[in-house]
């Protein structure tokens, strides 16, 4: 009987100690003091804690340099120069303060609103320093550039600034393969340039002669394709494009050959970036042929001059088909025309 007396006084004593318990959250719930403070005491704690995060940074940064120096322990600091780094940040706070409140804003009720963070910070991404400017300014953008960020965006970072990927046994092999088919069908010729006119002129010379072959054969490989898309001048070369013989159908078709090292076909990975080179050639053919080629924009964002005179052997090969041309722009409107003779290509797309 004295131990169920116990158990109950015990069981009492703790009921009344969270009764008690419960009392004083709920006093201390009531009396939560409130302080407000001013925009400049603001300012200043957001500019402490902006200041504290990256010392902490730096100050890691340091001992971790410190630790591969040495491992022995160094003596602390003397009291001055805590003294000194002390003011140093205080300093730095209040500037920074100062500098946050500077840059507010004032509203119609007379309030000021201070920019986020965001804004602050230095915009780092300019049109000068892109990708885009930096290494394809003066020979537009490929669909092998896109097809190889798709892939890996990393590794075509790299090939950009440290240079294309080494040339591999399989990669020879595919460039020999893609030489012959273009050899059953048209005949190699060399032809000398001097001026980077030429070399344009070369690309529209190609494209023209391809077409002609399209037109009269219903087949053509390796045609070099050039199209200003979404304020972007881009390159390409297709592999083979054929016309349908039926007359229900009379939109050439985009074909692209991929070698492979082994009898197998490649992995979904491999067909859905086939895929997209065929979508870019499709998407660049029908901008081409249903606009107008923008002449002047070609000649000024390539630096190039229209009336620069061409090569002897760019003036024959021309004299030959039937066109003459002996400028730079010359040869840009008989691309323009041949353009004009073309229909959109078919939706159905070959990847073979």
């Amino acid at each position: 009987m004295d131990e169920t007396s116990s158990e109950e006084l015990s069981a009492i004593n703790d009921n009344n100690h969270n009764n008690n318990l419960i009392n004083i959250i709920n006093n201390n719930n009531n009396n939560i003091p409130i302080e407000i403070i001013s925009d400049e005491e603001m300012a200043l704690i957001e500019a402490a804690f902006a200041l504290a995060s990256s010392s902490s940074t730096r100050s890691l940064s340091l001992s971790s340099a410190a630790a591969i120096r040495s491992s022995s322990p160094s003596p602390p600091p003397p009291p001055s120069t805590l003294l000194h780094t002390n003011t140093l940040s205080i300093k730095s706070i209040t500037l920074l303060a100062k500098r946050r409140l500077s840059t507010g804003t004032s509203s119609s009720n007379g309030k000021v609103n201070h920019p986020d963070i965001e804004d602050l910070l230095p915009k780092k991404t300019k049109l000068h320093d892109s990708f885009l400017h930096r290494y394809r300014k003066g020979r537009g953008l490929s669909v092998t550039d896109l097809t190889g960020a798709e892939w890996c965006e990393k590794q075509m970072e790299l090939s950009l600034s440290h240079g294309g990927r080494r040339t591999t046994k399989a990669m020879r092999a595919g460039i020999a393969r893609h030489v012959e088919l273009e050899e059953e069908v048209m005949k190699r010729v060399k032809v000398k340039i001097a001026t980077k006119e030429d070399r344009w002129a070369l690309k529209f010379l190609n494209f023209i002669h391809g077409v002609n072959q399209l037109l009269f054969t219903g087949l053509t490989r390796e045609l070099p394709i050039i199209a200003y898309v979404e304020n972007i001048w881009m390159v390409g070369v297709i592999d083979e494009i054929q016309t349908p013989l039926t007359k229900e159908h009379h939109n050439p078709i985009l074909i692209d050959t991929k070698t492979r090292t082994r009898a197998t076909l490649p992995s979904e990975p491999q067909r859905r970036n086939g895929r997209l080179q065929l979508m870019s050639y499709k998407y660049m053919w029908d901008n081409t042929i249903a606009n107008d080629f923008p002449s002047g924009k070609f000649f000024t964002s390539f630096s190039l001059n229209p009336h620069q005179t061409l090569s002897e052997d760019l003036q024959e090969i021309g004299a030959g088909s039937d066109f003459h041309v002996s400028t730079l722009d010359d040869m840009v409107r008989c691309f323009a025309n041949t353009c004009k003779m073309l229909a959109h290509a078919h939706n159905q797309l070959l990847l073979r």
